[in-house]
């Protein structure tokens, strides 16, 4: 049962990771009949192949409802006419309570139709469409605009279709003529369609939780409970009472994910994943939650309110049963309270599901017991007797709870450059909280509330084991070690004062053409060298002849720290992003505001961006619809787009290979 004790650590490990803007419609175009003569009628089709999970809006609902609807304007000229609207194919329909109205949508296809009467010979059609997609697994809604051109389909050529890009787009890719390789249509793409690199799924997540509720189980306000609960219905209406009590205890679980559900959505991810505000709150209830499990205090609710539910159990039927189990969740809140806040803040900067999924997880495993000994009530005979050990899962809890708070206070601190958890500092506590974990595995230390202890079992000492030879894998750290394991959850080497020897690769050449904007605050890993601003880092890439390296990146990005740590440490990837590109660093979660004069409104969702991160994402997104980190972009000395772009993997030959195809590419382009 201990090795539930090592489990429950996965649950503190989740990484918080900005999603893509995705393109999740795809639009093709065709005619109904090729040279038409004049006084033709043409139908002009559009079709969009829209993303599983997505949903498109149609064009024939009250565009005052709420919902974007889909737009198709037309250049007018003497070449053609419209003959009246266009007219979507098939819609489907849905009252929707929030909007108090109807409207209309596509999911998977849809097709749109405009007729038009040919005026002269070879008629030009070309305009542009504007139009909203929608998920309904996490709430997101993306508004996108193209223009399409139907005038050489009409003359019965065949036309490739062009890579949408917002209109404010200044990048290209090059073509396969310029560029002298040939090109994947998956490639070609690749910047409106990209899959998500996330390791953190959504059911790693749910089995985290599962696993938290697991652990929920041996604690001292719950193992306890189990045999005097499953008695009681054994002996009072029988099983199928405790199979519904069981089902109860996810319900009202479940639900409370569900409340807290819209206040946890992907609208607010951004600013949960570094604003201070909520990290700062995080790292609170993380501390308060430790404290707790440490016996410096006990988080109970008042006993009146207890009481009250308490007295509802005694009535008959299901209801009682309910009540019964609203109890069991009450009084047990002090040891599943840390718990569960701890998947409602991991939850907090997800989809709108995690914390409903992560709820359900949890509770499924803490109803487990309950079930499953009603069910077969013999099987309690196996059962271990409650004593100290219960006390001892809540302090390991207890102070892995008080170590993983400070990756709250470390994301802030990053994000805002306190200095107050540089990465010395973050490793010293960690050092000394896990080795008070071991000694307290070997019985050197006691909690107020812990039984004396005069022999250390097998199981204590494996996991003493474990966590001193953590302890001595965290102790290089202090010295500059990278520590790859750990790159993503601890502060950058950068932000360490004392490095015995960094690894770095010296210059063959200077590429630095003046003091980078920004350099105090913000630094490239391994000693390379580069800026943080994309306008100055292109200047520089134009006076020096070379390809301008882009990385978007983040204080709270984990993949970022584990791409620098693993990939660029190689020696293949350092001596090629010294030598062969200018370097730019753009941080879009870096929270110093800019000067006045340097904000601007963004033409994408017509907000003022006024610090580095905020503008930095904001490019990010239109000129390359994406805003996943790590990003890596390449851009020749004009700002045009090399290469597809590349985003997280570990695998270091296939990041060597980006940058060598990088430079072929531009030096055959000169």
């Amino acid at each position: 049962m201990k090795k539930l004790i090592a489990i429950a650590l996965i649950i503190f490990l989740s990484p918080i990771c900005w999603g893509q803007v995705l393109h999740p419609a795809d639009w093709t175009f065709s005619v109904s009949k090729v040279n038409p003569t004049v006084g033709e009628e043409v139908e002009l089709v559009f079709d969009a192949v829209i993303e599983e999970g997505w949903y498109l809006y149609s064009s024939d609902f009250d565009p005052n409802l709420g919902p974007l609807v889909t737009e198709f304007t037309f250049e007018a000229n003497d070449s053609y006419e419209l003959l009246g609207s266009i007219q979507p194919q098939n819609p489907k329909k849905k009252y929707d309570s929030l909007w108090e109205g109807e409207y209309t949508y596509f999911r998977h296809k849809g097709k749109f139709i405009q007729k038009i009467k040919v005026l002269t010979e070879n008629p030009e059609v070309k305009g542009g469409n504007f139009y909203q997609v929608c998920t309904d697994v996490d709430g997101r809604c993306i508004p996108f605009e193209e223009e399409f051109n139907f005038t050489a389909l009409l003359q019965g050529k065949s036309i490739e279709k062009a890579e949408k890009k917002p209109e404010e787009s200044t990048f290209s890719i090059k073509s396969e003529q310029e560029s002298g390789e040939n090109t994947s249509d998956e490639e070609k793409g690749i910047l409106t369609k990209k899959s998500s690199t996330d390791p953190y799924t959504l059911l790693t997540f749910m089995i985290a939780a599962f696993l938290a509720g697991l652990a929920a189980i041996f604690t001292p306000c719950v193992f306890p409970m189990i045999p005097m609960t499953v008695t009681f219905f054994t002996k009072n209406g029988g099983k199928w009472k405790g199979v519904m009590y069981g089902f109860f205890i996810i319900l009202i679980y479940t639900l409370i994910g569900a409340v807290l559900a819209p206040f946890m959505g992907p609208t607010t991810a951004n600013e949960l994943a570094t604003n201070w505000i909520p990290n700062i709150i995080f790292f609170t209830v993380f501390l308060f939650f430790a404290l707790s499990f440490l016996g410096l205090f006990e988080i109970t609710l008042p006993s009146k309110f207890v009481n009250n539910i308490d007295r509802q159990s005694d009535k008959g039927g299901l209801i009682g049963v309910f009540f019964m189990a609203f109890t069991l969740v009450l009084v047990s809140f002090s040891c599943t309270g840390p718990l569960v806040g701890t998947i409602l803040v991991e939850s907090a900067g997800g989809q709108v599901l995690k914390p409903v999924l992560g709820m359900f997880a949890f509770s499924l495993a803490f109803a487990l017991p309950f079930t499953v000994f009603a069910l077969f009530p013999s099987l309690m005979n196996g059962m271990p007797k409650s004593g100290g050990w219960l006390n001892e899962i809540k302090v390991v809890l207890g102070l892995l709870e008080l170590a993983f708070a400070f990756k709250f206070l470390s994301i802030a601190d990053q994000a805002y450059h306190w200095h107050i958890l540089d990465r010395e500092v973050y490793l010293a506590i960690w050092i000394a909280v896990f080795s008070i974990l071991g000694f307290y595995l070997l019985g050197k230390i006691r909690m107020p509330h812990d039984s004396p202890k005069e022999k250390t079992s097998v199981g204590g000492l494996v996991l003493a084991i474990t966590v001193f030879s953590f302890v001595i894998y965290l102790i290089p750290g202090m010295f500059g070690a990278p520590l790859k394991a750990l790159s993503g959850y601890l502060p950058p080497l950068t932000s360490q004062d004392f490095i015995l020897s960094a690894k770095s690769v010296e210059n063959t050449e200077s590429y630095i053409c003046e003091t980078p904007d920004h350099g105090e605050e913000l630094h490239l890993p391994h000693g390379l060298q580069g800026y943080f601003d994309y306008e100055q880092a292109l200047a520089c890439a134009k006076d020096q002849g070379k390809p301008l390296f882009i990385d978007f990146t983040g204080h709270g990005c984990v993949n970022c720290r584990e791409m620098e740590a693993r990939v660029w440490s190689d020696e293949r990837v350092l001596s090629r992003l010294t030598n062969d590109f200018v370097m730019v660093a753009l941080y879009v979660d870096d929270r110093t505001e800019l000067p006045k004069s340097k904000w601007y409104t963004s033409t994408y969702d017509s907000k003022i961006k006024k610090t580095i991160g905020q503008q930095n994402a904001d490019l990010q997104i239109t000129r390359f619809n994406n805003n996943a980190q790590p990003y890596y972009v390449v851009l020749d000395t004009n700002g045009d787009l090399l290469l597809p772009p590349k985003a997280y993997d570990l695998n270091i030959a296939n990041f060597v290979a980006f940058l060598d195809e990088a430079k072929k590419i531009f030096s055959s382009s000169k």
